[in-house]
């Protein structure tokens, strides 16, 4: 039975529809207003999605997008009965937080525009909360040819962009990510943040399925967790690893994903390789959603933070027949919903 909670609210994201789509050895792309509806027509036991989070890339959203699309875009999203939350900078086509200066000074544009629109949304009153998603849209492979230069490198970037965020009232989530240079590990993330050291404006974005592959060590062996070969009906390890892991991470997360990860890694079209997120219900999922979810919603002596005002379901890649089946959101709002009657609260 539901415990009532309406607090932290319960967002879809856009972006499976757009990202590992529309390559030429990939499905097309899901236009915005097909995953708005079906995130809309969602519903258990009476309970609905809150909000949306936004990926402002075409075909969806344009990151030019001008003052009376920006007002278009909250009317339609309000329309639906939903808020704005988290919205997320494109930061990889023609930018990056290690390149050079220009590209440097790409991937920090990219984030100016991200917060004009999310500055804009706040404004318009459709955005109580919510960050600006970014990361460095680097290959560990680069990186790792000079990890500390590179890393100092990155720090660099992500304080011109707080600067860039703090002037429009917006703060930056860093996703954890092992496709991303620098934050590919859980120790290098929180090293990341620690160099970047700005702990109100720049924070992490915990997704569930990626930071269940920080446990593994996926591409920094060295910062694994759990042992090679690890059984996953030994429950109690992963346990201990996750609370370890959030330890170090909690504090600076800002922005948190609901998700499910089988512990394997996937692409799709040009998408590199991450983590493969899997359906709430799959049978080969390893996470116990509501149980994990509270490692991140909870402290360490296991008291409700109430600090994420919003959480969001992210998961990437599914085929376009099975993000088409009402079936598949309404199992994923049941998840989200057993996570905040776990761990949320009433406001």
């Amino acid at each position: 039975m539901s415990t009532g909670n309406n607090f932290p609210k319960l967002h879809n994201a856009m972006w499976p529809g757009i990202v590992g789509k529309g390559s030429p050895d990939a499905e097309p792309f899901i236009d915005f207003d097909t995953m708005l509806d079906l995130s809309a027509k969602t519903e258990v036991n009476g309970v609905k999605f809150d909000g949306v989070d936004l990926f402002l890339y075409e075909p969806h959203i344009s990151i030019d997008l001008d003052d009376d699309g920006i007002k278009k875009l909250a009317d339609k999203i309000t329309s639906k009965g939903f808020e704005v939350g988290t919205v997320v900078a494109p930061v990889w086509f023609d930018g990056s937080a290690m390149g050079d200066e220009t590209q440097r000074k790409n991937w920090v544009t990219a984030v100016r525009k991200a917060c004009r629109i999310g500055e804009k949304l706040r404004k318009l009153g459709v955005r109580p909360n919510g960050v600006v998603r970014i990361d460095t849209a680097a290959g560990p492979g680069d990186w790792a040819k000079d990890p500390e230069t590179n890393q100092k490198r990155i720090a660099a970037t992500f304080r011109e962009a707080a600067d860039v965020a703090k002037d429009f009232g917006e703060r930056l989530a860093a996703e954890g990510e092992i496709c991303w240079a620098g934050m590919h590990s859980w120790r290098r993330m929180v090293q990341l943040l620690e160099l970047t050291d700005r702990p109100g404006v720049v924070g992490f974005q915990a997704d569930m399925a990626h930071t269940l592959l920080y446990t593994l060590g996926y591409n920094a062996p060295e910062d694994a967790l759990l042992p090679a070969g690890y059984d996953w009906k030994d429950g109690s390890k992963l346990d201990e690893a996750l609370k370890t892991l959030t330890a170090a991470l909690r504090p600076w997360t800002i922005d948190f994903h609901i998700a499910q990860n089988d512990a394997t890694v996937k692409g799709s079209g040009s998408h590199d390789k991450t983590g493969r997120h899997c359906l709430a219900n799959d049978p080969n999922g390893k996470l116990n959603i509501p149980h994990h979810a509270g490692f991140w919603l909870r402290d360490n002596y296991g008291n409700k933070t109430e600090r994420i005002r919003h959480v969001c379901w992210d998961g990437c890649m599914f085929p376009n027949e099975v993000l088409m089946k009402q079936q598949t959101w309404n199992d994923i709002l049941a998840a989200m919903i057993a996570v905040r009657d776990a761990h949320g609260w009433k406001e």
